[in-house]
């Protein structure tokens, strides 16, 4: 039997997407992390990228594209759930609710020939950070010459349920972003495109993962497991099969 060619370069593009988001990516580790938040290449009156994410759509994340704007299926799908009055309906509404996660780019201090690296976070250390940056004493903590360098405190969670803890605390002290001319080049022109690692997915596109998932199955691997479509519906608290199907085809297949 011939070999695959096309399983082969789909399993190559994944891998190498892969390295690329976790080479790219940074995540406090436990205890204290000292970092600095840098200017965006791409929108350098803003270094805050909102983007939304549908999470554990067959077992996968997909970046929703209410980040640019643009109509989303499985948000007009989750809308109709949600207007439906059943319960079970509204809780598997809230599961296809694209979350918001705010990424800005940074150099870890320590770390710096690592280059800049984007750090994601949700609301409250977003709402934290744009506190420090809305109060006059220290004002844009994000300029490469004179802004403020960030410690942050982070505390994973443990197996009995406790969640993960992130808190900052601005440095008081004013301080260049970095002194290397090298660092300083890839700080203004040689950051990774945040796009090019979250890449976006057409209407379309969208619409065929969402039904796939509804039917027990993954657009771009099956699952090995819960691959039923009662599985996946009891999984998020959904009424029935014949409801959930009948209200796709309703809202995409008049």
């Amino acid at each position: 039997m011939a070999i695959d060619l096309d399983a082969i370069r789909k399993k190559l593009n994944t891998l190498q997407n892969s390295t690329k988001k976790s080479s790219n990516l940074w995540r406090p580790e436990p205890g204290k992390n000292q970092i600095r938040l840098v200017p965006y290449q791409y929108n350098k009156d803003n270094p805050f990228n909102e983007l939304y994410f549908h999470y554990n759509i067959g077992k996968r994340n997909h970046l929703s594209p209410i980040t640019f704007g643009e109509s989303d299926p499985v948000v007009e799908f989750a809308d109709q759930l949600r207007n439906s009055g059943n319960s079970d309906d509204f809780n598997l509404a809230k599961k296809l609710t694209p979350k918001m996660r705010v990424l800005v780019p940074v150099i870890v201090r320590g770390k710096e020939s690592e280059g800049v690296k984007y750090w994601g976070f949700g609301k409250q250390v977003y709402q934290e950070i744009l506190q420090f940056l809305a109060d006059p004493d220290y004002g844009d903590i994000t300029d490469i010459k004179a802004g403020r360098d960030i410690t942050v405190n982070f505390t994973p969670g443990d197996n009995a349920g406790t969640f993960a803890k992130t808190s900052i605390m601005v440095k008081p002290n004013q301080s260049p972003a970095t002194e290397d001319a090298n660092l300083l080049d890839q700080i203004v022109n040689g950051q990774v495109d945040l796009f090019e690692i979250y890449k976006k997915k057409s209407y379309d596109e969208l619409k065929t993962i969402l039904q796939e998932w509804l039917d027990g199955g993954d657009s771009e691997e099956q699952s090995s497991s819960d691959t039923s479509t009662e599985s996946q519906a009891a999984s998020v608290g959904a009424k029935s099969t014949g409801d959930i199907d009948s209200a796709f085809d309703e809202l995409f297949n008049k």
